[in-house]
């Protein structure tokens, strides 16, 4: 029997595959959520390199986060995450991206990254 875990990696196995099938020329905006964090980086896969990275993790996100109403917290510190990941991106010189949601559907707290990101400059 195939565990949880197993499953999401081949979800996650397989959008990475279609992705690479398509030719990679932009940066990939890859997200990754956890219970409690969600954390966004911008990889250079030519290069193998890290252009930019967020999480809810770093010091100036968490207080904005902690500042908010505890009723919408989750979705609203995804909003600020994709904001801050588009303009990290934006500094580096990149404007267009392709989208990594790592095997999760595209809902809830992965959305918010995605449509706060498009909203602060970025294309997918």
């Amino acid at each position: 029997m195939i565990t949880k875990y197993e499953r999401y990696h081949l979800r996650k196995e397989r959008t990475r595959r279609k992705l690479f099938e398509r030719g990679i020329t932009k940066p990939r905006l890859s997200v990754k959520r956890s219970n409690k964090y969600v954390y966004a980086q911008l990889i250079d896969d030519s290069k193998g390199v890290t252009l930019a990275f967020a999480s809810t993790v770093e010091k100036e996100l968490s207080d904005k986060i902690k500042k908010m109403n505890k009723s919408a917290k989750c979705i609203e510190a995804c909003k600020i995450l994709g904001e801050t990941i588009a303009k990290r991106a934006i500094e580096k010189g990149v404007k267009e991206v392709i989208f990594d949601r790592g095997g999760r559907i595209y809902h809830g707290r992965v959305k918010a990254v995605a449509e706060a990101a498009r909203t602060a400059g970025l294309k997918f």
